[in-house]
């Protein structure tokens, strides 16, 4: 018999899951994770060794990679039916697997964090057209979404995205997808945040949506609004990877095969060398200006100040992205030590736990 204090406080399914971020908050959070989908097979590993349980059977979440698409002959990569089937009986045991223990029902939460690339704002110039497509596909996620919640009614459905996308050019989807909820019979409450104000040492704003079944108690929803968290209190980026041990650039640490960060050439070492913590790079000499900002200034225009330049320690990292182990995609050089962040510094500003281990070779 597994005692009450091993009873989770709800159960949740993490659609579009990727490496497990949301899923880790969820079981920090006092959930238990039912399971992730996610079609990227590379995330497989890293989802399932990392979120195992702390409540209940104390298991791996399952990890159903597969796409969350129908399948069709215009799309035949589409698995939704097949998603549908592996939840209902998932779902159907945990939950009576929970109910057992806990003597009654436990709320079920649906986490919806589609990837957010197709919704930003920076356009590749060079995007190829098979990219291309599956971004435009990709704007249906949370349509897709709708048709989970739709089946199994969750008693909680929390979703995120990038600051500003309902007042975007994509704005209809987002508010599509809260009018959806209402539809549905949920209270719908939605809110700009930012991470740093919710002890993540990194400036993120997101739009976020939180919504639950308009008839379960009122104290159920007392989170609506959205919370703001607590903007008196930041973590700095020296407070969160300051311990961390130094590297060269190219190098690794012994222990933690996820601290390793790239090589740099002699050039933009010398880049890093020119500025202060937090100095814009208009302040290199002309002889390490980049080629495309000399024809800025030429023209009396200015391009993107904070790429091959540094952290400032006393403050928040800025919004950490895909690429932010290389120092041309943004202020990702380290505050102190002349390279780039890496892997395992990066995923603590996006406030991954420093024992997550990713497949870096994935």
């Amino acid at each position: 018999m597994i005692a009450r204090t091993y009873l989770p406080k709800f159960l949740a399914v993490d659609l579009y899951c990727g490496a497990g971020g949301t899923t880790r908050g969820l079981i920090d959070a006092g959930g238990y994770a039912i399971a992730g989908v996610d079609k990227d097979p590379a995330c497989g590993d890293t989802y399932r060794r990392n979120n195992r349980n702390q409540t209940l059977d104390e298991a791996e979440p399952e990890f159903i990679q597969k796409d969350m698409f129908p399948r069709s002959i215009e799309y035949p990569d589409g698995r939704q039916d097949e998603i549908l089937v592996e939840l209902r009986k998932l779902i159907a045991s945990k939950r009576a697997d929970a109910e057992a223990h806990a003597g009654t029902k436990l709320p079920l939460l649906f986490a919806v964090c589609a990837p957010c690339q197709s919704f930003t704002k920076f356009v590749q110039r060079h995007i190829t057209d098979a990219r291309s497509e599956g971004r435009e596909r990709d704007r249906n996620l949370l349509d897709q979404a709708v048709v989970f919640i739709e089946e199994f009614r969750p008693d909680m459905v929390l979703s995120e995205n990038v600051a500003g996308i309902e007042r975007g050019r994509y704005g209809h989807i987002w508010r599509e997808f809260k009018d959806k909820l209402t539809e549905l019979g949920y209270r719908v409450g939605s809110d700009e945040v930012n991470a740093c104000h919710f002890d993540v040492p990194q400036r993120r704003r997101r739009s976020v949506i939180v919504a639950v079944k308009a008839g379960i108690p009122a104290s159920a929803y007392q989170n609506l609004p959205v919370p703001k968290g607590d903007i008196d209190k930041v973590l700095t980026v020296q407070s969160a990877i300051g311990h961390l041990s130094p590297l060269t650039a190219g190098g690794k640490d012994g222990i933690d095969s996820n601290h390793r960060c790239r090589n740099l050439s002699e050039v933009n070492r010398r880049r890093l060398d020119a500025v202060a913590p937090g100095q814009a790079n208009f302040e290199f000499p002309d002889e390490l200006k980049l080629p495309c900002h000399r024809r800025l200034d030429a023209k009396g225009k200015r391009g993107f100040g904070d790429v091959y330049t540094r952290l400032r320690p006393d403050r928040p990292a800025p919004t950490i992205t895909t690429r932010f182990h290389s120092v041309s995609n943004g202020r990702f050089g380290h505050y102190e030590q002349p390279r780039g962040l890496s892997l395992r510094e990066g995923a603590i500003l996006q406030s991954f736990p420093s024992e997550y281990e990713f497949d870096h070779e994935a």
